[in-house]
């Protein structure tokens, strides 16, 4: 029973601490790069926030006008 218990308790702090890593200063530049970014693509972070505020009935959401229905 106690040999359970520990499972239950020590799977889940195994797997988020298999998570952490320690990244060397020579080793930042690699993950600053302008590829790593999120919203490197323009057009595509365009259509994402366009059927974002569609779908959430804002109106005129980050500079565009018109209605949440999506026919801007």
């Amino acid at each position: 029973m106690k040999y359970k218990a520990f499972l239950i308790l020590a799977l889940p702090l195994l797997i988020i601490g298999s998570g952490c890593a320690n990244v060397k200063p020579w080793q930042r530049g690699t993950l600053a790069d302008y590829t790593m970014r999120a919203d490197r693509d323009p057009l595509g972070q365009a259509q994402i926030e366009h059927m974002w505020f569609s779908r959430e009935a804002a109106s005129g959401g980050r500079g565009v006008g018109g209605g949440g229905c999506g026919c801007n």
